[in-house]
């Protein structure tokens, strides 16, 4: 390869990046409310799906507890942003959002992340059950409310807040994979005794990754609300959030930063176009291609891409 075909290269992804973000910030002054609404919806997506690659993807855990981080965001803003009048700003709600999940994260994780394998992910998923029926039986038995209103705010606020975190949540990610705490996370997921032995504090590690990913996961989560407007404990902590992330990962490819991201965009905009179109078959069609994803394309659609430009650059160089 020559030099300036290497420089290309290295200069591709950054040049295409800088160009999708230029189209995102103007999107809303070119776009349709529909489109700003869906690409909304597809970065919601996207910033859960990367939160979850950020632990799961390095340290080999299999966590389910986006839910209920996502739902602890969710009701920061039901406690702080009713429509009888809001107690604080909505960056410092979504703030606030991202550091209760933190916090219960560190304290969930500090006492269960010396558990491995199917034990770590069933407990996950029960906590998220648990602090559902936690928010429950406070709302009947101590509020005596039945759910809560949120304020309504600017599709453009919530798109553009949705953004900053999702723009967030990237160069965290970025940042750490190729610092030295990244290298532990990974050296965690390939063997976790071996990196113990060789001196990393495993459980600081994950404890803090962990509380990271749930950041993002809450102030997503906060934000998010304010497009629902009715916020209940079954809305917020709705169980299909803790397994959406885990099929958007797997159908995007985890073996690199940008395939959960390609998986959270196409998998959201089949949900919507499915749902849109064909909501008879919807669930029948969208089980068809996850399972002929799985089958079909181990590495994710980003590793389909991959190869299919591993060829075409393969058979340029070939006619060279």
């Amino acid at each position: 390869m020559n030099i300036t075909a290497f420089t290309f290269k290295k200069s591709l992804v950054p040049g295409l990046l800088l160009v999708i973000l230029v189209a995102l910030v103007t999107l809303p002054i070119y776009g349709s409310l529909y489109n700003v609404i869906l690409v909304t919806s597809i970065l919601m997506y996207a910033n859960l799906t990367v939160s979850w690659v950020l632990f799961s993807g390095s340290t080999g855990y299999m966590s389910l507890a986006t839910a209920a981080f996502f739902g602890i965001g969710i009701y920061a803003s039901a406690l702080f942003l009713p429509t009888t009048g809001a107690v604080f700003p909505v960056l410092v709600v979504v703030l606030i959002g991202g550091l209760a999940s933190s916090l219960v994260a560190l304290g969930v994780g500090a006492l269960t992340l010396r558990l491995r394998g199917i034990y770590f992910a069933i407990f996950t998923f029960v906590l998220v059950v648990l602090i559902m029926e936690l928010g429950i039986w406070w709302e009947l038995s101590v509020s005596h409310l039945l759910g809560r209103y949120v304020i309504l705010v600017d599709n453009n606020v919530i798109f553009y807040t949705m953004l900053g975190i999702f723009v967030l949540v990237m160069l965290t990610t970025f940042f750490i994979r190729r610092s030295k705490f990244g290298l532990a996370m990974r050296s965690i997921g390939e063997n976790e005794e071996a990196a113990s032995h060789i001196g990393i504090n495993v459980t600081m590690v994950k404890v803090i990754t962990f509380a990271i990913s749930a950041f993002f996961m809450g102030a997503t989560g906060a934000i998010w609300a304010t497009k629902l407007t009715y916020v209940d404990p079954h809305v917020a902590f709705n169980v299909l959030f803790s397994f959406m992330p885990v099929l958007m990962a797997i159908f995007g490819g985890m073996g690199n930063i940008y395939g959960p991201v390609i998986g959270a965009a196409l998998f959201a905009y089949l949900q919507e176009t499915l749902q849109t179109e064909f909501p008879e078959i919807y669930m029948i069609s969208f089980g068809f291609i996850l399972v002929a994803v799985i089958l079909y394309l181990p590495n994710g659609v980003l590793g389909l891409i991959q190869k299919l430009w591993k060829r075409i650059s393969g058979g340029k160089r070939a006619h060279t």
